[in-house]
């Protein structure tokens, strides 16, 4: 089964500027630390037996790894970017992973601290524990920001 052996999770976040919208999303990536991995999105369940940990460790280049997360990219000039992710989490460990995009770092923080609740509302369970990763860019020229849940 993909995923066996998998018993970390982190969150991380970055902004960058590039030339084109697509190297500012590589940018953002790298701002996170994520910038040299194979990202696999997954969708949102965080299993009980996973630990969140405050950071990635060094992982090899090119490493496949599996991921939920929110990016946002523009090329208009003033605007802000923000993305964010939330890993929430009930008392036996089962968790649920939200991401939002928006305007400002507040906004985002905000809606997935709501999408996590929600979350759990619709499953009848108890929310013990929610932690947040965002990013908020002001863009130049081409910006961009991501917000991940990396699991490895």
């Amino acid at each position: 089964m993909i995923g066996d052996g998998i018993d970390r999770a982190c969150l991380v976040s970055g902004a960058a500027e590039g030339a084109t919208e697509l190297n500012a999303f590589d940018g953002a990536l790298l701002a996170a630390g994520i910038g040299d991995l194979n990202l696999i999105k997954v969708s949102s369940i965080m299993p009980p037996h996973v630990v969140l940990e405050k950071a990635a460790p060094k992982l090899p280049p090119g490493a496949f790894v599996l991921v939920v997360y929110a990016a946002r990219t523009s090329s208009t000039a003033g605007e802000t970017l923000a993305a964010a992710v939330a890993a929430g989490r009930a008392k036996n460990g089962f968790g649920v992973i939200m991401e939002a995009t928006g305007r400002s770092r507040a906004e985002v923080e905000e809606a997935v601290r709501v999408k996590v609740a929600e979350a759990f509302r619709v499953r009848n369970l108890e929310l013990e524990e929610v932690h947040v990763a965002a990013a908020e860019h002001r863009v130049v020229r081409c910006g961009g920001v991501v917000a991940a849940c990396l699991f490895f």
